[in-house]
Parts: C-alpha cells; sequence; structure tokens
C-alpha cells in the first residue's frame, strides 16, 4: 500500500456551527476548498478541532460525505473515527467507510485508561472491521494511557495501518522508533509547536491546527525544509509558532475566532467549549496582525490574500 499522500501539513478541519448551532455546511466548503487550493495532500475531518465528541453518528456521516463530494477526487479525506468504546469505534469506522472516506484516524481511547493488552485488541478490531487504512492517533494528554513503542510496532506491522499521528511532543520518541516501523508506515506530528524539528528529525509531516490559518505560509516552510534551506524553514517556522501556541491554548476555540476574523466561519463552539473571552480574542487579533505585516515576498506567499478579511468578517 503506497502512501505518499500521507505527508506535509494536512489540516484537521474545524466543523462550523450556525448561530442555531447547527453545521454550517456552506462554511465546511469554503474551508475545504482552501485546503484543495493550498496543495495539501489530505484533510482530516471530525477530530479533535472538529469538536469531535459533540457531533452525533449522522452528524459525522455527513461531514464525511460532504468532504468526499468536494474533494471529488483532488484530495484525500480522512474521517475522525475513534472512541473509547470499542465497539463505537467499530460503528464510526464502518460507517466512515460507508460515507466515501480514504482512511480513518482512530485515537487511543480516552478517559477509561486502558492497559497496552487491551489498546491493541481494540485497534486490531477496528481494523477488522474496515477495508480502509488507519491512521493511530496518540494523545497522551487527552487519553492519559499512551500507545506504547511496542504495542506501535506490533500493530504496524499490518500494513492496513499506514500511519501514526504522535500529539505527544517527545521528538525523542520519533528518533528512537522511526528505524524500527516498516518503510510503509508514516509518521506524522500532531503538534504544531515541535512540527519543525519532529520532520527535520525524519517525521514525514504534521497533521495540524495552524495550517487551516495560513496553509500557504506551512505550505512554505515545508518547502524550505524539503529543499535543503533550514535556515529559511526555521525562520519561517518561528513565525508560526506565537500563533500555534494562542490555538493550542484554547483549542478550537482560539482556531474559529481567528477564522472568523478572515470571514471563513462564525466562531460557534458547541458546549462545553465556548467562545474566547475579549482578552484571548486581543491576543489572537495581534498575533494575526503581525502575521499579516509580515513581508513574504521572499517565499512567494500572497498574505495579503490569505489573510484579508473578506467583506463581512465576524470581528
Amino acid at each position: 500500500m503506497k502512501q505518499d499522500w500521507l505527508a506535509g501539513y494536512i489540516p484537521d478541519l474545524p466543523t462550523p456551527f450556525d448561530e442555531d448551532g447547527e453545521i454550517d455546511f456552506d462554511a465546511f466548503a469554503r474551508l475545504c476548498e482552501r485546503q484543495i487550493a493550498s496543495g495539501a495532500s489530505a484533510i482530516v475531518v471530525g477530530e479533535t478541532t472538529g469538536e469531535a465528541p459533540t457531533l452525533t453518528t449522522v452528524e459525522k456521516a455527513g461531514l464525511v460525505r460532504r468532504a468526499v463530494e468536494l474533494a471529488h477526487g483532488r484530495i484525500r479525506v480522512i474521517a475522525g473515527a475513534g472512541s473509547n468504546a470499542t465497539d463505537r469505534a467499530v460503528e464510526l469506522t464502518r460507517q466512515a467507510e460507508a460515507a466515501g472516506a480514504d482512511a480513518v484516524l482512530s485515537v487511543v481511547p480516552y478517559y477509561n485508561k486502558p492497559m497496552q493488552a487491551g489498546i491493541y485488541p481494540h485497534f486490531r478490531a477496528v481494523a477488522e472491521a474496515t477495508g480502509l487504512p488507519v491512521i493511530l492517533h496518540d494523545v497522551p494528554s487527552r487519553s492519559l494511557r499512551e500507545l506504547a513503542d511496542a504495542t506501535l510496532k506490533r500493530l504496524a506491522e499490518s500494513e492496513q495501518f499506514i500511519g501514526l499521528r504522535d500529539s505527544s511532543g517527545d521528538v525523542g520518541r520519533l528518533v528512537r522508533i522511526r528505524t524500527s516501523l516498516p518503510p510503509h508506515f508514516r509518521l506524522l506530528s500532531g503538534d504544531d509547536l515541535t512540527a519543525l524539528p519532529f520532520m527535520t528529525a525524519g517525521g514525514h509531516g504534521c497533521i495540524s491546527a495552524v495550517t487551516n490559518l495560513v496553509p500557504e505560509l506551512c505550505q512554505a516552510a515545508l518547502a524550505s525544509l524539503s529543499e535543503g534551506r533550514p535556515q529559511s524553514a526555521r525562520y519561517l517556522f518561528s513565525r508560526l509558532v506565537p500563533i500555534a501556541g494562542l490555538l493550542a491554548a484554547e483549542h478550537p476555540a482560539a482556531l474559529k475566532y481567528a477564522l472568523s476574523l478572515l470571514g471563513l466561519m462564525q466562531p460557534n463552539t458547541r458546549l462545553p467549549i465556548v467562545q474566547l473571552n475579549d482578552a484571548a480574542k486581543a491576543e489572537v487579533k495581534e498575533a494575526i496582525a503581525e502575521l499579516g505585516d509580515e513581508e513574504w515576498s521572499s517565499v512567494e506567499i500572497d498574505l495579503s490574500r490569505t489573510l484579508s478579511p473578506s467583506p463581512g468578517a465576524f470581528i
């Protein structure tokens, strides 16, 4: 199974909601088309940034179907299909396949703190329920239990498991495990703040929140790295760090507010996530203004287009 597409900056899309709390599919389409235009190889739908715990089964399927329709073969669609109950993870995986997803992203079971002896059969059950490739998601800050190296290696022996989204922020782990994994297996950061060192150390890319906001800048940083211009890559990455830190601190409310400043969606969230307070909004506005004032001509990025609010932006 060739997985060259699972690389670079891949956006974890937020789920836009209207004033009534329903999914805003028009805004969702804008977000998808923006990433297709930027050259992303894939999009992630209905996962962490998409406020997955607040989405119904019907809503999850609807998001995947709409993403597949919009993609029309131009970009891969990765469906968030994780749960801390194995039978529900299996159900969501089958549903994603029926909706046309190209792969599923399945998270380590959260809250109930399973042993590694339970994590392994959990993921095997997910894989056996579908013909789709499965990407594992290890996010210890949310799941409390990590995906141990030994468990990861056992799972990666099957070609159906095609990659790992590592949201631990531990670049040393990548260095430790990458040579012991099979050639088909892809390693992606799930942490924007450590994405550059992760990729420098041999990672294949980043499933990212910040690339929703500045996709061209992320692509330029990646291009500098792949073309052997580490100094340029470090500089571009350093420009991402302030806004990435703010997005990580109040995720995904900060991202939704930032995208609302660009006129791409409304900042509405679902409880228990709430919108940013005034102080946090001011910080996000300032960080975006600093990006917009930067001169990007040397990397051929039109940030005036990327960061100029559209008419009717929700400021």
